[in-house]
């Protein structure tokens, strides 16, 4: 069952960053789905979030040959990219 927020398609963007690579691996129900699209595409950090996902998995499948990294390096990514993000909402806060 999909989870419920007050965010785009009644989701937090908490929750779309955790689901993301079950969403890119077609491993989430279909109402999470849904929300997570409806979330994307009305949710710019979010979906530049998942344009980096993207590209990361790419990288990934070409220098390691495969679709999965290794655990390690899965979760340094997605600790820099956390890093990264948290860093970036701070400058466009501070922009605005």
């Amino acid at each position: 069952m999909g989870k419920m927020g007050f965010g785009p398609g009644n989701i937090d963007c908490d929750d779309v960053l955790e689901e993301l690579y079950l969403y890119m691996d077609a491993e989430t129900d279909e109402a999470t789905k849904n929300q997570i699209r409806q979330h994307l595409e009305a949710c710019a950090p979010c979906l530049r979030q998942y344009g980096l996902e993207q590209d990361v998995k790419t990288l990934i499948s070409r220098c390691c040959g495969g679709d999965r990294a290794p655990a390690t390096l899965h979760e340094r990514v997605r600790v820099r990219i956390t890093e990264l993000t948290v860093e970036m909402g701070h400058l466009e806060f501070r922009a605005e």
